[in-house]
């Protein structure tokens, strides 16, 4: 049920690292050329490091990891992919259709072929009350149940960090910083909560990582964004008011939210958080690939 692209399996065949990556941000959250270029960024600077990039998504039906770069152009320009989480794989590929696939879709499928290893810009979370208060992202429980290693930079800022942070700890997944004490908050450097635990090199990360596997839950490693990339929180809150009230307005909720208020915010923001998010998720990448090729 599931296609390894034959790079993808040989380099697992032969026990050498591969990085998993979400097609979402493709297809959902960066607009055309900026999403393209990303993805293709982003398997650069994992080769680059010495692993092998593997794309998930759903290709005509298909569960596929690691796609070619006519099937990453079609992600990029193609207006009718679906949005896929775990939830929602049965229903793509009975249908035959073109999905791509969320933190907790892409975790589901590489899990199953036996990659370690994922490197995404933000994961989901529990959005902000009283209006969304029961919206929470099934990234938690993936990342949870997963036995792999999310490399991001944090949650998503647009979501309710405090509740976001209880969950992943009552799903028994450690929140490591990267270099950091605290928090990332994706979007703007730094926070204010802390981690579970903060780790300065990559091997170490890798040791911890593999220790927790034994236990059976993932691990999530947050790195923040340099300062010089980072937006203002001030005027990141301002800008998440107006694009929360224009989403409220135009009555967008559920899987559309996200996609929506990241395009609201990068229109209100003249453009940097769509910078932040692009600079983000290919330092991820490249820290992804560098930790996996240090995991055993």
């Amino acid at each position: 049920m599931i296609y390894v692209l034959n790079e993808v399996r040989q380099a697992l065949d032969t026990g050498k690292p591969v990085v998993a990556l979400e097609s979402t941000l493709i297809a959902h959250g960066l607009p055309y050329p900026v999403n393209l270029e990303v993805a293709r960024e982003c398997e650069t600077v994992i080769r680059s490091v010495g692993a092998t990039p593997a794309t998930v998504a759903i290709i005509d039906g298909v569960a596929t990891v690691g796609i070619d770069d006519k099937e990453l152009e079609e992600l990029a320009t193609s207006h009718d992919v679906l949005k896929v989480s775990r939830r929602d794989l049965g229903v793509a590929i009975a249908s035959n259709q073109l999905a791509a696939t969320t933190v907790s879709g892409t975790l589901a499928i590489a899990a199953e072929v036996g990659i370690k290893v994922f490197a995404t810009g933000g994961i989901g979370g529990a959005h902000r009350p009283p209006a969304n208060a029961w919206d929470i992202s099934a990234d938690i429980s993936e990342i949870a149940r997963s036995k792999m290693l999310t490399v991001c930079a944090g949650a998503k800022n647009l979501l309710d960090l405090p509740r976001t942070l209880e969950l992943l700890e009552t799903a028994g997944v450690p929140v490591l910083g990267y270099r950091t004490d605290t928090f990332p908050e994706f979007y703007t450097r730094g926070g204010t909560r802390p981690v579970s635990a903060r780790v300065d090199d990559r091997s170490a990360v890798a040791r911890i990582f593999n220790a927790q596997s034994f236990f059976g839950t993932g691990t999530l490693l947050c790195q923040a964004l340099p300062a010089e990339d980072a937006i203002d929180p001030e005027e990141f809150r301002s800008a998440l008011l107006v694009a929360e009230a224009r989403a409220e307005a135009q009555g967008v909720s559920g899987a559309r939210l996200t996609p929506f208020l990241l395009a609201q915010l990068a229109e209100l923001t003249e453009g940097r958080t769509l910078v932040a998010n692009r600079k983000l998720i290919v330092n991820n990448a490249r820290l992804a690939g560098e930790i996996a090729a240090r995991i055993g």
